[in-house]
Order: C-alpha cells, then structure tokens, then sequence
C-alpha cells in the first residue's frame, strides 16, 4: 500500500471504568492523529474513555456490548459502521468487544484486524488472539512471551511499549511541607491504586525494621482502593510508626508527589508493564520493582533501578537499604533513569510509540494483501520489542 496515505483507524472497548488499558488506548489515539492519521472509536455508552475522546474531538459510536442478544445486535450495528466507513484497521481491546466487532470486521471484510494484549494474566480462551484477528499487539515482550507459550504464533504476535506523557517539569514540590518532612530526611514512595498484586503491604513491612532504626525514614504511599486503604491503615497504626508511614490517599498532583520523593520503590505482584516506573524514572527517581512480567523492561537493572525477586523480603530491605543510605547512589541511578526516559528516540516515547504502531499496521496491511514488505525495513525507533524473538 501506499506508505505515505493516512491510515483510517477504529478502535474498539467494552470497558466502562478507566484504567491502565483505556489510558493507553486514549494516548495512542491521540499520538496517531498527531501523525495525520483519522481515528474514531466504538465503546459502551456509559464508558469513561468515550466521554474523555469526544471531548478530545473523536468521533465516538456508542452501543452496549454486555449480554449475548447486544453480543448479536453489537456485530451487524458494527458490521454497518465499517462498511459504511470504510477503514483499513480495527483495533480491539478487551475479549467482549473483540467477540463482537473481530467478528463484524471479518464480515465486513475489514483489511487488518488486530488486538491488543494488556493484561499479564494468561489468556483464558485464545478465540480473541488467533481466529478472530489477523494480528496481536503485546504491550511488552513478557506479555508476549505469555501468548506464544500460550499457543499464539510468535509471527503474528509485535511488542509495543506503552508510552508516557511527559508532563510540565515541577520545580519544588509542595509535599515535604505538606506531611511536615525536613529536606534532610530520605522519602521511599510510590503512587499506584490500592490492589493487593500491587504490593503496598510487603514495601510496608519491609520498610518497618529500615524505619525504626532510621529516624529521618519515611515512606509515601500515594493512591486509593478500598477494602485496601482501610486495612493499610490498620496496619500502619498497629505498627507505632503512623507519623512517619503517609497514606496520601488519591492524588491528582502525581508529578508534585514524585519530585518530593527520593526513591520509588513497587513491590509488584503482577505487571504486564508498569508504567508507574516509567513516570517515575521520568521524574528523576530511582526505583526499585520485584522481577514479575514486564517490570524487568521498563529499567536498565543496576543502572537505572534495581530489580529483586518476588516474596524475598530480605532482597527488597537490601534494596532499600543502598538506596537509603547512599545519596550519591541513587542520584546517579536517577540521573540515568531521566536521560533513558528523555531520549529523543526513547522507546517508551508517545513519538516512539506512535512511529511503531503505524509502521506494523502498514506492514501488516501488505502482508495481507500479499505484497512485500522488502523496501520497508524497520526503522530504528521501531525496532524494540522482543529480544527472544
């Protein structure tokens, strides 16, 4: 196909909430359009992602997707739309609206079919992955990695990063002088909702014995999600050391919360990426995360974070302590951590990102049409992904 037409695009979202995923999606919709390419979008009526892209000037198709009579209305309305449209890609999301607007787009004859893998869960059914689209999206090489031992052909099957928005830099942060912390005492944190594959609970008790034996120790716990905030804060006080264990609660400050800390510290459970270390690195932060699904990518272990196993405490304190007790370790950690993230060509980019996604939409357009791509090789900024491969 012709390499320099503008591509139209429609993605699809039965999500109604808005999430890690509808963040993404919202992100790249807007990085492709800023390539002049035309997006639109179909999702629930009452979902988030479609006030938030209406506002953004998209053109958002509504129609209910739970249930199996909508699952069946949901394909010939859709099908009618991308006949009527006409457009070379279809982009899905989630199982429930893949089932719905995979199967519309192959009656419609939709050239390119792809779905996104966001989750670092295995797949339930691979229905969504291998017959109803032509190609998968994974949002980093463990994802990836999970489908093809899952049985997803490792050809069908393009790593693309999540990307980050960098926001305007903040110059002093209102936070030590909000909790009443000298600038002399060292601040461990981290901002990511309150779910128990989160972690908050092991960076606490891990953080217990480093803070009763260091008096200018604190730790910032920014984020919300109950039950889990109130159990925190049982724990918090049932340990003596609530004046210097923070539960900020949600915040819509992010970038002043992680300027005021000193390192960032997620003790994840589960990640298919994590992009909480991305931002973080971004501010200038070190960071320390546990060694599960795509943590390992978002940093150069012992250069811009540190990497521990999962459930080993005593590897997450020691952590902990080179950090704490070492100013210039963690500010020269820092310091490679920004320049990765700040990179002209960095991989984890909205530039990057958006080069990436179309680059394999186009390839796989030719692919499907049976034409070579010889005269299209892979651009450097397109070329992360899957080392394995």
């Amino acid at each position: 196909m012709d390499q320099t037409r503008a591509l139209r695009i429609i993605h699809s979202e039965a999500a109604t909430s808005f999430g890690g995923q509808e963040h993404r999606l919202f992100k790249k919709m807007i990085a492709m359009r800023e390539f002049g390419h035309h997006l639109e979008v179909i999702c629930q009526p009452d979902a988030e992602l479609g006030a938030r892209l209406l506002d953004a000037g998209f053109l958002v198709h509504t129609m209910t997707m739970d249930g199996p009579v909508n699952i069946v209305r949901g394909v010939f309305a859709i099908k009618k739309i991308l006949q009527a449209r006409r457009f070379d890609v279809l982009n899905t999301h989630s199982r429930q609206d893949t089932v719905i607007a995979a199967t519309a787009g192959r009656l419609a004859k939709v050239p390119l079919i792809v779905r996104t893998r966001h989750l670092a869960s295995p797949p339930n059914s691979l229905l969504t992955y291998t017959w109803l689209p032509h190609r998968v999206i994974a949002v980093s090489s463990a994802v990836r990695r999970q489908l093809i031992l899952r049985g997803v052909a490792p050809e069908r099957i393009e790593t693309i990063y999540t990307p980050i928005v960098f926001s305007a830099p903040v110059e002093h942060s209102t936070l030590r002088s909000e909790l009443k912390i000298s600038n002399q005492d060292v601040l461990v944190g981290c901002v990511a909702v309150l779910r128990p594959d989160k972690g908050h609970l092991s960076l606490i008790n891990a953080m217990l014995p480093l803070l009763r034996a260091r008096p200018h120790l604190h730790l910032v716990i920014a984020g919300d999600g109950s039950p889990l905030f109130e159990q925190l804060q049982t724990h918090i006080l049932h340990s003596g050391l609530g004046v210097r264990i923070h539960l900020l609660g949600t915040r819509r400050d992010i970038p002043n919360v992680l300027k005021g800390l000193d390192i960032f510290c997620l003790p994840t459970r589960q990640e298919a990426l994590g992009t909480a270390f991305l931002e973080a690195a971004a501010s200038g932060l070190p960071v320390i995360g546990t060694d599960v699904g795509g943590v390992s990518e978002t940093m150069i272990p012992g250069v811009t974070g540190l990497l521990v196993p999962l459930d080993d405490e005593r590897a997450l304190q020691n952590a902990l302590v080179q950090l704490i007790d070492s100013p210039e370790f963690r500010k020269k950690m820092g310091q490679a951590g920004y320049a990765r993230m700040h990179a002209a060509e960095g991989i984890f980019t909205t530039q990057t990102f958006a080069k990436r996604t179309e680059f394999f939409y186009r390839r796989w357009l030719d692919e499907l049409s049976g034409l070579t791509n010889a005269q299209t090789p892979t651009p450097a900024s397109a070329s992360v992904g899957h080392p394995e491969a």
